[in-house]
């Protein structure tokens, strides 16, 4: 591999040494962004993390108000009386170190990937090195967009789903905040997975897995499913279902799109 830069043919020992610097800046940046996030304790716990359970919550005032506008009731979405415990000793702390550890990665991780990158780089071609560059970005956006779209949606609506289910008005909900947490950390991180899938698509085309006729012929089996998921997730409600159906929907058009679109630049290079 060659050092593009300074047009210097580097060696394995180079290469490991660079390889550590590339582990010390990412665990530089992801201990800084954790040390803050644990300084900022109430923000990230009161504003953040337990916000989507509170009727001041964003998502929350905007459902309550299309409720009132279509006198539906149900999208008034008041979690507060929810009461988290924590059961062990050490609990609190524990978690407020982890959280604070998990943030830094996650707002670490757009600067992670691109020293990932930034190594890999000199070992790619020129036109390699214009499509990853381009790869890298799509995929982080794509992921945050996950992220967020579950916070500020899905996670308000499945808290007030599971934290108002009962098998029998005799059994009380006493939620840990362990609980609370692992819910919506595997949420957010799953929609975040869930919109790469048009990346996924991308990829999976190009080696010829699927096709976009594949993709179309599989259209009413997927609405199906996407529809049973927003019935899970929601309140009992059409329009909640719809509005966590459409985006699902919409992506799974943009990756039929993108399935074309390789589709059609593969015939024609073989043309």
């Amino acid at each position: 591999m060659t050092d593009t830069k300074n047009n210097v043919e580097m060696t394995f020992w180079d290469h490991l040494e660079e390889l550590r610097w590339v582990f010390v800046r990412s665990i530089i940046a992801v201990t800084s962004l954790s040390i803050l996030a644990f300084i900022k304790k109430d923000f990230i716990f009161d504003k953040i993390i337990l916000a989507p359970k509170e009727p001041w919550f964003f998502t929350n005032r905007i459902l309550c108000q299309i409720g009132e506008r279509f006198d539906s009731p149900s999208l008034c979405l008041d979690n507060s009386h929810l009461q988290l415990i924590n059961i062990k000793l050490s609990g609190q702390f524990t978690t407020h170190i982890l959280m604070s550890f998990a943030i830094g990665i996650f707002f670490a991780s757009p600067y992670i990937i691109y020293e990932i990158w930034r190594f890999i780089k000199p070992a790619l071609r020129q036109r390699e090195r214009k499509y990853s560059r381009g790869a890298v970005l799509v995929c982080s956006f794509l992921f945050i967009l996950g992220v967020v779209f579950a916070y500020y949606l899905i996670v308000p609506l499945t808290i007030n789903f599971l934290g108002n289910y009962q098998v029998s008005a005799q059994v009380a909900n006493t939620i840990t905040l362990s609980s609370y947490l692992s819910n919506i950390i595997s949420l957010c991180l799953s929609m975040g997975v869930v919109f790469e899938i048009p990346v996924f698509v991308y990829f999976l085309t190009k080696t010829g897995i699927i096709s976009p006729q594949f993709m179309k012929r599989s259209r009413k089996i997927i609405i199906v499913v996407l529809l049973i998921i927003a019935a899970i997730i929601t309140p009992p409600d059409v329009i909640s279902q719809t509005l966590v159906f459409i985006p699902l929907y919409f992506l799974f058009e943009i990756s039929i799109k993108i399935s074309e679109w390789v589709y059609k630049k593969k015939e024609a290079s073989l043309e």
